[in-house]
């Protein structure tokens, strides 16, 4: 989704406002051009450290220069037509043909500022530029050290979103009826266990059977066992199994 002018012009505030560049900015003066190449080392470390710090987007920002981050302009791919090209020239040489979520042109009285919108990495896909991965050091480009490729790459095996706990859910969103048919179903599987599972109360039983977590529901007790008032907590995901 696109922001409107308004608010990237607030944002633009903000950038400027800070003391430094961040992994997650930065300004370039590109009075009249710029590198294709380094834009696409930035494009790719700027992506990564989005993903490395959690965040929905980072900012590369031409027409701004870097000590005072006063604006200078900038004369940059003048024309929409070749601004919006450049979105294909990225996605030619990244990782799963990633690219700029939205290339801003703003006009001031000071002079043209063009901000690129750029996306985190994917979870467990750190993003190339023409076969190499980049980061940041400080307010430095670099390569991606082994560490952080290793970390992202990771997030593909360490979540799991149906085990994710939803804190505002409580077992009174679960279904009574559905319960019982689960604790059948468990004695079923389980006969050794049947005198024992008639001991336990539903939170025990929800626990035992791997359902909740330390008394807390996750997505696979509301999923399984959630009554259908509570499917707003697996929202856009939906409930189908009963």
């Amino acid at each position: 989704m696109n922001l409107s002018k308004k608010d990237v012009e607030r944002i633009l505030q903000q950038l400027r406002s800070l003391s430094a560049e961040t992994e997650l900015v930065e300004f370039k003066e590109a009075k009249t051009n710029y590198d294709f190449q380094k834009l696409g080392k930035y494009f790719s470390a700027l992506s990564n450290e989005a993903n490395l710090k959690g965040k929905p987007y980072a900012w590369l920002v031409f027409g701004i220069e870097n000590k005072h981050h006063g604006i200078i302009g900038t004369q940059f791919r003048p024309q929409r037509k070749d601004l919006d090209s450049l979105k294909s020239e990225i996605a030619n040489k990244t990782t799963n043909r990633i690219t700029f979520i939205e290339i801003y042109d703003l006009l001031f009285p000071e002079g043209r500022i063009v901000m690129f919108q750029i996306p985190p990495a994917p979870k467990g896909i750190p993003i190339a530029f023409d076969g190499h991965y980049y980061g940041r050091d400080n307010e430095e480009l670099s390569p991606l050290n082994l560490e952080e490729i290793e970390r992202i790459r990771a997030q593909s095996t360490t979540e799991d979103w149906s085990a994710m706990i939803i804190p505002e859910a409580t077992i009174d969103d679960l279904d009574e009826e559905a319960i019982e048919v689960a604790r059948k179903n468990f004695k079923s599987k389980f006969p050794e266990k049947s005198n024992e599972v008639d001991g336990w109360d539903n939170m025990t039983f929800l626990n035992k059977a791997k359902l909740t977590i330390k008394n807390k529901i996750t997505r696979t007790a509301i999923i399984l066992l959630g009554k259908e008032e509570s499917e707003h907590f697996i929202n856009p995901a939906e409930a189908k199994i009963r």
